[in-house]
């Protein structure tokens, strides 16, 4: 079954509504950007991160144009060596190439070893964006809807401050 596919049905079956853009596929957050360019929701970005040692696995989203402080969110999840996880990693936890992290990539975690954060500042908007593990097509969902997503595949969504 196709990725979007697997998205689409899990939704489905949590009746959570979405409206979907199908674009070319976006290779960077500036891409995606343009091509949904006018619809209202935030932009997110979605980092697939580990330890030096890849013991420990994080999902961050924030805003697009928002940087991630590496050692800052190393000193809050009291975890040294913060750094972006392989491809490799990716395809291995997630079953994703590079260019298509989200949320939605957690439906193939199977071990549900990532931890999931969100900073807080974009919690409070009403429509979250995201690639539905796929990058030529963006989906945009209510955000306690995404929260409702995580909550059904048993993950907790840290909100903090990035």
């Amino acid at each position: 079954m196709d990725q979007y596919e697997k998205v689409k049905n899990q939704l489905d079956e949590l009746g959570i509504e979405f409206d979907k853009v199908e674009h070319e596929p976006a290779l960077t957050t500036e891409d995606a950007d343009r091509f949904i360019e006018g619809k209202a929701g935030v932009r997110t970005k979605s980092m697939f991160l580990t330890d030096k040692k890849k013991r420990s696995w994080f999902l961050v989203i924030m805003d697009d144009v928002k940087r991630l402080d590496m050692k800052a969110f190393g000193e809050l999840v009291e975890t040294k060596g913060i750094k972006m996880a392989s491809e490799e990693s990716l395809m291995e936890k997630m079953m994703l190439p590079a260019g298509t992290v989200s949320v939605f990539g957690l439906i193939n975690n199977a071990k549900h070893d990532i931890q999931v954060y969100f900073d807080e500042e974009i919690m409070s908007e009403e429509i979250l964006t995201f690639h539905p593990n796929r990058n030529d097509i963006t989906l945009f969902v209510k955000t306690p809807d995404v929260l409702k997503f995580l909550d059904n595949l048993g993950y907790e969504a840290h909100i903090v401050q990035l």
